[in-house]
């Protein structure tokens, strides 16, 4: 088991730091192996930091980004210090962009593509992941001049945990990703949520995004692996078509910070832990 505090590398939307307290609570005592279909920034997974755990994300670059952690860090980690030690205008930022949409179009997944991620994440507007349609990065300059990117030392952690411990890395659709779970298993499912809005969707972090018939496919695969005798735990927003999906199951509301919303008037907002015990 980790001795060192693991944390999130990347600020992601919908990012779960702020929840770990509830979702602790929520967290069967004991479970078989520990299934995230949805990783984004990590921060249930590291908290828990399973000895047997399968991890995945439909966004290649940041499943590069956690491969190239687990088997890269030296390289990775001196990438980005080589960017930080530049200080950072408008056109460095772009430039450095422009490197990473390469990368992307040519589908390059190494230490390099992995370390830009990093960067940009810090240097972005928001510290959003947002694509276009063609797949490309395009998250504009948040002003951001000089500062560190990275905690090399947590970035060292948790490589050493992923190297040490028995951590299986996927990039697939989180049907395919859930057939290998058992009974017995936990899973924690934290999806694109569904929008409080028709402007607040944050789901253009790939480039199909996630539709409500996706929304639709989580909850029967849900119900699925209740019935087969795996512990679910799920995270969505607290709106009318959740609790619809997910009737007859236990529905816990939470109130919640949003530090991704550009209005700081509405940074905050009601969500829900669903789970099948």
């Amino acid at each position: 088991m980790v001795q060192n505090k693991m944390s999130p590398f990347l600020k992601w939307a919908g990012g779960k730091t702020q929840l770990l307290e509830p979702i602790a609570a929520r967290i069967p005592e004991t479970y078989n192996r520990y299934f995230e279909p949805f990783i984004g920034g990590g921060a249930v997974f590291l908290s828990l930091a399973p000895s047997q755990a399968f991890i995945n994300d439909i966004n290649r670059q940041l499943i590069n980004l956690y491969r190239q952690i687990k088997e890269n860090p030296d390289a990775v980690i001196k990438i980005v210090n080589t960017l930080d030690a530049k200080p950072c205008n408008k056109e460095f930022y772009y430039t450095i962009r422009e490197h990473f949409n390469k990368k992307i179009s040519s589908n390059s997944f190494d230490a390099e593509c992995a370390a830009f991620m990093i960067w940009l994440n810090k240097h972005c507007y928001n510290g959003l992941y947002r694509v276009n349609k063609k797949g490309l990065f395009n998250v504009p300059y948040n002003n951001k001049v000089n500062g560190k990117s990275i905690d090399e030392n947590n970035l060292r952690t948790i490589s050493s945990y992923l190297q040490k411990s028995d951590v299986t890395i996927n990039c697939l659709d989180f049907e395919a990703f859930c057939q290998d779970v058992r009974s017995g298993d936990f899973v924690y499912f934290d999806s694109p949520y569904i929008p409080e809005s028709a402007t607040a969707n944050f789901t253009s972090y790939t480039t199909n995004g996630f539709s409500f018939t996706d929304h639709e496919r989580l909850a029967a695969l849900f119900k699925y692996l209740d019935k087969i005798g795996a512990k679910l735990l799920l995270s969505n927003n607290d709106v009318p078509f959740v609790h619809h999906l997910y009737s007859g199951y236990h529905i816990q509301p939470l109130d919640v910070k949003r530090m991704i919303n550009r209005n700081g008037a509405k940074r905050t907002g009601k969500e829900v832990l669903v789970t099948n015990y």
